[in-house]
């Protein structure tokens, strides 16, 4: 009963053993894709404070907030 319980009758069907294969290949690409989503993530984000830096520094960075006119 075991054996039922965990598929183990009749052997391993080969459609299953592809369709984990092809699973595992995924995950393993969809991992890989996140590292690199979030080192490029990382890199715009350091590129963001710097270009901030630069703007403050030069004083070409603008702080004023319009404000909106009275009706």
């Amino acid at each position: 009963m075991a054996k039922a319980l965990l598929g183990y009758v009749g052997g391993t069907d080969p459609r299953l053993t592809t369709e984990v294969q092809r699973l595992r290949r995924r995950v393993t690409d969809l991992e890989a894709q996140v590292l690199r989503l979030q080192v490029e993530n990382d890199q715009l984000a350091e590129a963001a404070v710097e270009h901030g830096r630069l703007l403050d520094d030069t004083g070409l960075h603008d702080t004023h907030v319009p404000q909106p006119a009275l009706t």
